[in-house]
C-alpha cells in the first residue's frame, strides 16, 4: 500500500543526513516545525478546496498526507497506530464516538 511505503520511507529517513533528504531536514527541525509545516499544507489544501480546483486540491492533499506522516513520525506515532485507532472507531456513529471523548 502506498501509505505504508511512504510511512516506512519517512521512518527510514529519521537518521538520514538532513543535507540529502527533505524528510530528514524536516525531522531534524523537531516536532514543532513538523507540525507547523503540516498546518501550512492543510491551509493550502483548504484554499484549493474552496476554489474548486480539483488538480490543485489533489496535489495539496498529497502534501497534507505526507506532512501528516512526518509530523506523526516526529512524535513516534506510527501509521499503524493511526490505522488501529480508525479500526477501533469503525462501525461507531461519529456523533456517539465524539460524545465519548
Amino acid at each position: 500500500m502506498t501509505l505504508e511505503r511512504l510511512a516506512a520511507t519517512i521512518a527510514a529517513r529519521k537518521g538520514a543526513d538532513p543535507e540529502t533528504s527533505w524528510t530528514a531536514k524536516l525531522l531534524a527541525k523537531g516536532p514543532e516545525k513538523c507540525a507547523e509545516k503540516f498546518g501550512e499544507e492543510a491551509i493550502e489544501a483548504i484554499i484549493e478546496a474552496v476554489k474548486g480546483d480539483r488538480a490543485r486540491l489533489t496535489s495539496e492533499a498529497a502534501d497534507v498526507i505526507y506532512h501528516l506522516l512526518v509530523m506523526l513520525a516526529a512524535r513516534d506515532v506510527t501509521l499503524q497506530d493511526v490505522l488501529e485507532e480508525l479500526d477501533r472507531r469503525e462501525g461507531s456513529s461519529g456523533i456517539a464516538e465524539k460524545a465519548g471523548r
